[in-house]
């Protein structure tokens, strides 16, 4: 019996995940409280025992030792006190065993109900315990059924039950029974039926620790998350900032190729993520928390009504800065905390804003280099407060030091006082100032290329490796003539929003211009009758902007 108790409570502990000692602890009270019902004991006066060992079951009463007993259940006298305890004395309270020869049948009978329930309320509280330090973290479980009626959802987490409302579910997902799903714990609080556990796939902390799972510079520290904006379901955006230097924060969190950013848009089924560096200044800020486009210039105004920041774009970017929606320009507002409105850049120019924005940003660098200049001159002041210090005190240890005649003696004297004054911590060392190099006996003459070869030099400087390729193959063409060598209409290129392609094609046409320069020749042609100009050129495709390759 008693090894088929222990055996009970060991399998009841591997099953419920409880520890053996709040098992025993729940016997032994179910115990105590079949005792008091059945032989009618007051309470607090009787205490059960377990051997966590053998499983004996004891039961141990509080007696008061008293010189006339009345009560036997609760009192006892002296000699039967002292037989126990040797010390016992008139007043005091002594444990008696009390066990019944048949308590084992009266509590599997009487103590069932009472132990399950404190079983399940021991339960009930290491769960709650159990996801109390989970709170604010990403957990994983299956989706166990779908309500219909709300639209919730319940999923099983670890045996426990958790419900991911219809408020906090993604726009764009659907759920299938069994199906694995992570979430974010934002809620864990007590109940009637235990623990209530509240999950989210909205809040705008689940990317933040999707991003810390992911990127392990943000766990370790290096890179810190300085703001975030989401719009769940549809677009977020995210400031980081690097801790040490020579780490590139929008980098890490990017990964190789966008392998990390594209594990967590895909845990949140396609939420688009824009990854931002962050900058103390808040016109740079602002700048990089509009993008992808690229602001001309930000003026800022304080007032009552808030902080609002004017930001001026290219008129062709100006859709673009404010997103579909609008969703581009809030998603900047709530990641800088700051009221934007965007103006194109005609209208800017109409009202004199991109002025205004020069003029303000003159005004606080001026600010700023006048609390430099003033802290440099603080620096300087002290530091030749410290020089006249140091003079000071060699002054008077040079005074106070006995005449000592003799070069032999002088000398000892300088190398007794300079010391001291170089220990003090307000004197400055004077440092030495290097001599001047010498000058060259004879002036060396460098040659100046001539201004052709100059400007040659310049173009071949600007360009690039793509057209130097270009020109490699235009090389390789054949000779093809060209009446009119100064009407040539080369493709026209269109504009482009990058200022890097531009800046590769104009050099690409200054490659061009210089080769057709140096293969043009002049020739007689007898049927024409007059001077043509030849020169070699490879054929280009017919879907290069509708051009065929001849003029």
């Amino acid at each position: 019996m008693k090894n088929q108790l222990m055996a009970a409570v060991n399998h009841l502990a591997s099953e419920k995940g409880l520890p053996r000692e709040v098992i025993l602890e729940a016997i032994e009270a179910a115990l105590a409280s079949a005792y008091r019902r059945k032989y009618g004991m007051p309470s607090g006066s009787v205490q059960a025992r377990v051997d966590p060992e053998s499983g004996e079951m004891l039961i141990y009463v509080e007696k008061k030792v008293v010189q006339k007993v009345t009560d036997p259940r609760v009192q006892l006298s002296l000699a039967e006190a002292q037989a126990i305890d040797p010390q016992a004395e008139i007043g005091s309270v002594i444990l008696v065993d009390s066990t019944p020869a048949d308590f084992g049948r009266i509590a599997a009978q009487t103590a069932k109900q009472v132990i399950m329930q404190r079983i399940r309320e021991a339960e009930r509280e290491t769960t709650y315990e159990h996801f109390a330090e989970q709170e604010g973290e990403i957990v994983v479980g299956r989706v166990q059924r779908y309500v219909a009626q709300t639209g919730d959802v319940i999923v099983n987490l670890e045996h426990s039950e958790a419900v991911l409302t219809k408020e906090e579910q993604l726009p764009n997902e659907r759920y299938r029974r069994d199906s694995r799903i992570s979430a974010y714990l934002m809620e864990v609080r007590k109940g009637n039926r235990g623990a209530v556990l509240k999950l989210s796939r909205r809040h705008r902390n689940m990317l933040r620790r999707l991003l810390e799972q992911e990127v392990p510079e943000i766990s370790k520290g290096i890179v810190e998350i300085k703001a975030l904006a989401r719009e769940p379901g549809y677009r977020s955006k995210v400031a980081v900032a690097a801790l040490q230097p020579g780490v590139e924060p929008v980098g890490c969190c990017v990964g190789m190729r966008g392998t990390r950013i594209q594990n967590i848009v895909n845990e949140l089924s396609g939420e688009k993520i824009d990854v931002i560096a962050w900058s103390p200044d808040i016109r740079t800020f602002i700048k990089n928390a509009l993008s992808p486009a690229k602001p001309l210039a930000v003026l800022l105004q304080e007032g009552n009504n808030g902080r609002t920041a004017v930001v001026v774009v290219p008129d062709k970017q100006l859709s673009l800065a404010i997103g579909k929606e609008g969703q581009n320009a809030r998603l900047a507002a709530k990641l800088t905390g700051w009221r934007i409105d965007i103006k194109g850049e005609t209208e800017a120019r109409a009202e004199g804003l991109i002025e205004l924005a020069e003029e303000q940003l003159r005004r606080e660098t001026s600010a700023v280099e006048q609390k430099k200049r003033a802290l440099w001159e603080t620096t300087q002041a002290i530091l030749e407060g410290r020089e006249a210090i140091g003079a000071e005190v060699t002054a008077e240890a040079a005074e106070a030091a006995p005449a000592i005649e003799g070069e032999a003696e002088a000398q000892a004297l300088e190398a007794a006082v300079v010391p001291e004054a170089e220990a003090r911590p307000e004197t400055v060392a004077e440092v030495p100032v290097p001599a001047e190099p010498a000058a060259l006996e004879k002036p060396v003459a460098i040659e100046e290329p001539e201004a052709e070869e100059a400007i040659e030099v310049a173009e071949a400087a600007e360009i690039t490796p793509a057209a130097e390729e270009l020109a490699e193959e235009e090389a390789e063409g054949e000779w093809e003539e060209i009446e009119d060598y100064e009407d040539f209409d080369y493709p026209a290129y269109e504009e482009d929003e990058d200022e890097e392609d531009t800046r590769r094609k104009d050099s690409r046409r200054k490659k061009k211009d210089k080769d057709r320069r140096k293969r043009q020749r002049l020739v007689y042609d007898e049927e024409l009758g007059e001077t043509i100009a030849i020169r070699r050129r490879k054929q280009q495709p017919d879907d290069w902007g509708g051009y065929d390759g001849f003029a």
